[in-house]
């Protein structure tokens, strides 16, 4: 399938899969003609790396195991312990956000009890 049709399938636009291709993530072959032919295995790949970033992780750390994910099976030895630790030192990092995220909530959910009661309508009577 054209890029068109890849970008449809995807729910990705043609500017995103271009920009896969330019960063060497996703590289499909050419026709003939010189228009990308897209494969089931190509869609996969996309939705691996949108999957990927949507996580967080960057563009360098993805490169690095992409094709451990969708190539072939990876098993544990074949994942550097480099890439284990960024990716690990990224959830560390994730994990403090949300902590700080779910103070926060906290401390907005208190304020509002608060701002409730203190404002709420006196019973007549």
């Amino acid at each position: 399938m054209k890029i068109g049709e890849a970008a449809k399938a995807s729910g990705l636009s043609v500017r995103t899969l271009r920009f896969y291709e330019d960063e060497g993530l996703c590289v499909p072959p050419r026709a003939h003609n010189g228009y990308r032919e897209y494969c089931e295995w190509g869609l996969q790949r996309i939705q691996v790396i949108r999957t990927l970033l949507d996580s967080g992780l960057s563009i360098k750390l993805i490169k690095e195991v992409l094709h451990h994910l969708t190539d072939r099976p990876a098993g544990p030895d074949e994942i550097s312990p480099a890439f284990l630790g960024e990716v690990t030192r990224y959830r560390d990092r994730l994990a403090q956000r949300v902590a700080l995220l779910a103070a926060q909530q906290e401390a907005l959910d208190t304020f509002l009890e608060a701002a409730r009661n203190e404002f709420s309508p006196l019973p007549q009577g």
